[in-house]
């Protein structure tokens, strides 16, 4: 019962203290993740329907100069098939898509340094005036706040930047030397004070993650107030120093997927990929425990599997179109609709 009493607690303050969120985080049963599933579903009801908000991921580059313990394409990846996508490539993935209804671009790689800030100012620009009924979103990467400046000048509105944790010394065994933990939280800070819409995040089990760094990210988002919440669970990948760490919990990325939605009912919240790879049903699952976002594939066929940043990424072979239409099924059997809509 005391769960219990914690998730009407969080529902009516919308907050914890660091010794209440452990105490949830760490003793929750199946019956207290489906009273905050419950919760959840029925404010993202309230919120925005049963609309989910769709967005199109174009990963353009899976070149990175970084060097994450966890993921696939770290340059020390001397396995990982390269490649980069042209201007023209990408505008093709965008035509493609915004014919089938698509309202959001994602422009999604690692950190590479060929793209250099005039590169990204002209894809942005070029998206934008072409398409000013769509919003452009950036994951890449932590850059100076004068690029930001710049590509948020350009027409990008949205940034997603997963702080990863708010730990500095469990984010220390995440990355090597030359990579900040300081200097990530101050690019999120430098993205919300220019005007993006600005999205954190997580994954849940990674390495040496404990449920106290669990209980500190959730106290972090909650005084970050982002637009947007990347949550999902750690997936190793063969070739880096983490293959042989267990994957993160399911159940835990569903509870606490409910708990940020209780926590920042408008919040934009996706259904990961991560999530659907470990599970056929992780995206229904997701939605259903208050996720109001999903994020379709829209690279080249012919780089998707290319883009490996964990063991058997769920990729599909399907176009902008096929995929959409899966989407919808899987949607739909469970009572939501996708909309047409940049979901701002």
């Amino acid at each position: 019962m005391i769960n219990r009493e914690l998730i009407k607690k969080l529902n009516k303050e919308k907050g914890l203290s660091q010794k209440e969120w452990e105490q949830l985080l760490g003793t929750f049963n199946e019956e207290d993740r489906a009273y905050a599933a419950s919760i959840a579903r029925k404010i993202s009801l309230n919120r925005f329907g049963n609309k989910i908000f769709f967005r199109g991921i174009v990963e353009f580059t899976n070149h990175c100069k970084n060097n994450c313990y966890y993921c696939g394409i770290r340059r020390g990846n001397t396995s990982a098939s390269r490649y980069r996508l042209s201007k023209e490539d990408i505008m093709t993935c965008c035509d493609e898509g915004y014919k089938y209804g698509y309202r959001t671009f994602v422009l999604q790689g690692g950190e590479d340094n060929y793209y250099s800030d005039e590169k990204i100012v002209d894809i942005i620009s070029t998206i934008h005036k072409k398409y000013p009924d769509c919003a452009v979103t950036l994951s890449i990467g932590e850059k100076s706040r004068k690029s930001y400046e710049k590509f948020f000048k350009a027409g990008a509105s949205r940034f997603l930047l997963r702080h990863e944790t708010a730990n500095e010394k469990h984010y220390e065994k995440l990355h090597p030397k030359e990579l900040s933990w300081k200097h990530r939280m101050n690019c999120l800070n430098d993205l919300k004070d220019i005007g993006y819409q600005t999205g954190c995040g997580l994954m849940i089990g990674s390495p040496n993650q404990t449920i106290t760094n669990i209980a500190e990210d959730m106290i972090y988002m909650g005084k970050f107030n982002p637009q947007m919440i990347g949550i999902g669970p750690f997936i190793p990948h063969k070739d880096t120093p983490f293959k042989d760490y267990p994957s993160g919990s399911v159940e835990m990325t569903l509870f606490l997927l409910s708990l940020c939605r209780i926590m920042l009912p408008n919040v934009l919240l996706p259904a990961t990929t991560a999530l659907g790879t470990v599970r056929d049903d992780g995206r229904k699952l997701g939605v259903l425990a208050g996720a109001n976002v999903i994020m379709p594939n829209l690279s080249p066929v012919n780089v998707r599997k290319k883009y490996m940043l964990y063991n058997n990424k769920s990729v599909t072979a399907d176009d902008a179109g096929e995929n959409l239409k899966l989407i919808q099924k899987n949607m739909q059997e469970i009572g939501y609709e996708i909309v047409v809509d940049k979901g701002d």
